[in-house]
């Protein structure tokens, strides 16, 4: 999401930083939302409204709209910019950025920049926030956010679409379950580094899986509330080093197939071949738009 967001008043981020736990040191409490770029926004919308998710908000200043259901919201960006390693718009939609729900916006930016990660200089607008973030996978950028209760950063850059509710229920009782990054080869131990060190992710062991696709590494976040998916290139299939991105969502539901029976009807296509097929483990959508994928999983905790 193009700069916006978050400082507390200085009292208030004093006392937040006293409250320090070993496990989870930025005090993450979720993701706040996906953002893709794209210069179809339209045509994303539309799979976007297949999955049950509705737009409920336009950007101030920029061609950017906000889609959600139920505690998960996305963020479509069609807005080029000028600020180098960005993430442009293009036809393809691809993934530019997560924002990561945290005890304290501006505690957390200088915590991860002190350990290494690459910080992104802010250029913000007038009558917009100020989003703390660092460069991500590839152009992406990850993005630390602490308004997201009584007050959430939305309510500054965002304007409400007339005659919308702005809390749509989730389809399914979908929720975040987690994000799938590409890697290169020989990478695994490099970001496993990464997510460990500054945010406090640990790896799973081998034998603890989700979903359908039993690939890479996953690594479970230090508040327990999501999930990323580290998946390497398949060795001698590339001649060339494949790019790192992040991939695709995945979505927590209590009941897969119902879930799949739910989004049938709306339009949405899964994947079924002899490898990857719908099951009460999980389901993959096929891909849309020249890349655009989602994954379902079971999913046994309460939003």
């Amino acid at each position: 999401m193009t700069s916006s967001a978050t400082t507390a008043p200085a009292t208030v981020a004093s006392d937040r930083e006293q409250i320090v736990d070993a496990s989870n040191p930025l005090g993450i409490d979720g993701i706040e939302f996906i953002e893709y770029a794209t210069s179809k926004p339209q045509a994303l919308g539309q799979v976007l409204e297949t999955m049950g998710f509705h737009p409920i908000a336009r950007h101030r200043s920029r061609e950017v709209l906000l889609y959600r259901q139920g505690g998960m919201n996305v963020i479509v960006n069609a807005h080029a910019t000028p600020r180098p390693r960005a993430v442009q718009p293009r036809e393809t939609p691809v993934i530019a950025a997560v924002a990561l729900r945290v005890r304290d916006a501006a505690a957390a930016y200088r915590h991860v920049v002190e350990a290494g990660a690459w910080a992104v200089p802010t250029h913000v607008e007038v009558m917009e926030l100020n989003i703390p973030a660092i460069h991500g996978v590839g152009a992406s950028r990850i993005y630390f956010v602490d308004r997201y209760r009584e007050f959430s950063i939305y309510d500054v850059d965002f304007t409400l679409i007339p005659t919308v509710d702005p809390h749509p229920p989730a389809l399914a009782g979908m929720r975040w379950f987690g994000i799938v990054q590409y890697i290169g080869a020989e990478r695994m131990e490099d970001w496993t580094e990464f997510y460990g060190e500054l945010f406090g992710f640990r790896a799973l062991p081998d034998d603890e899986r989700y979903g359908i696709l039993p690939k890479g590494r996953i690594l479970k976040s230090p508040d327990g509330s999501f999930f990323l998916q580290l998946i390497e290139p398949k060795p001698g299939i590339l001649d060339v080093e494949p790019e790192e991105t992040l991939h695709r969502v995945g979505f927590g539901v209590p009941d897969v197939l119902e879930a799949v029976a739910l989004l049938r009807a709306r339009g949405v296509s899964f994947i079924e071949s002899g490898d990857v097929h719908s099951n009460a483990r999980g389901a993959l959508t096929e891909s849309r738009l020249g890349g655009v994928m989602f994954e379902l999983v079971h999913d046994e905790r309460t939003a």
